[in-house]
């Protein structure tokens, strides 16, 4: 599968600097390399994938690019990894240098149980300190972890990645893997707590997040994430907490990525990192 991203062109407009009309945008793209796909709206692009009406009020019915993105350049899924890139190539702007540094303040640790080996067996961790979001950018970070679960991460089977607000939240943290009728908490966006157990027969019907259930229904024992207080930051790859969630007014956000193979976890983490 192609991987695409949709960015609305008031957007586009922002972050490159410049407005555009939609053929000086689609030369734009041809001379990096890339295809402008279609010119539509995020709720026509969405009733076009499912075949029908998509009833929402959260859906963008402005005018949005759909751009094909090459397999390997997954730093351009979102837009400001596409404007970076772009204003790079034509020199508006200089190319970031990345730098390994030790962080101020509290070291955090997650703290791995060895229960977990035998359903998802790494986990790596980072945080994102002193991020301002807006309307604009909040969505295009929760978009950008869609799309990584979506294409590279193969549907999040080989990687799960959770986003947490960590002013709500003390480290260290622990990675462990637990009964389903043990785990406990009120999961993203509901109204009260269930077991682990309870979220399998409640997300059945679900039809973003039941086709993630089979990765771990079958286990004994459900991978899940905890604060130093106990609270649940997520079950992976299923659902993160509600206590975690990331809002407009997080400042410093704390991820983690769970995984079958190590080195994926890392790079994957290293995307989200370099999102802003």
């Amino acid at each position: 599968m192609i991987p695409k991203v949709l960015i609305c062109f008031t957007v586009i407009d922002l972050h490159f600097g410049k407005v555009y009309t939609q053929e000086e945008f689609d030369e734009l793209c041809f001379e990096y390399g890339l295809e402008l796909d279609e010119v539509t709206s995020e709720k026509a692009s969405l009733e076009k994938e499912r075949g029908s009406v998509v009833i929402g009020n959260n859906l963008c019915e402005q005018e949005v690019y759909k751009i094909d993105i090459p397999a390997n350049r997954y730093d351009l899924l979102s837009v400001e990894g596409l404007s970076r890139a772009i204003r790079i190539f034509k020199a508006e702007i200089d190319q970031p240098e990345y730098k390994i540094e030790k962080p101020l303040g509290v070291l955090h640790q997650i703290l791995v149980k060895k229960e977990t080996a035998s359903i998802r067996p790494f986990v790596v961790g980072a945080i994102l300190r002193d991020v301002t979001f807006n309307v604009d950018s909040y969505a295009s970070f929760i978009d950008l972890q869609d799309k990584l679960h979506q294409n590279i991460c193969r549907k999040r089977t080989l990687v799960a990645i959770g986003t947490h607000d960590l002013d709500t939240i003390s480290g260290p943290f622990e990675y462990r893997a637990e009964l389903p009728k043990d785990i406990k908490f009120r999961p993203l966006n509901e109204a009260k707590e269930f077991t682990a157990e309870e979220l399998m027969t409640l997300y059945a019907t679900n039809s973003h997040l039941k086709p993630y259930l089979p990765i771990i229904q079958d286990k004994e024992r459900y991978p899940v994430i905890y604060d130093s207080n106990g609270v649940v930051c997520s079950l992976p790859p299923i659902i993160n907490g509600e206590h975690s969630k990331i809002k407009l007014s997080t400042k410093n956000v704390f991820i983690e990525a769970t995984a079958t193979d190590h080195h994926k976890a890392i790079f994957f983490k290293s995307l989200i990192c370099q999102y802003n």
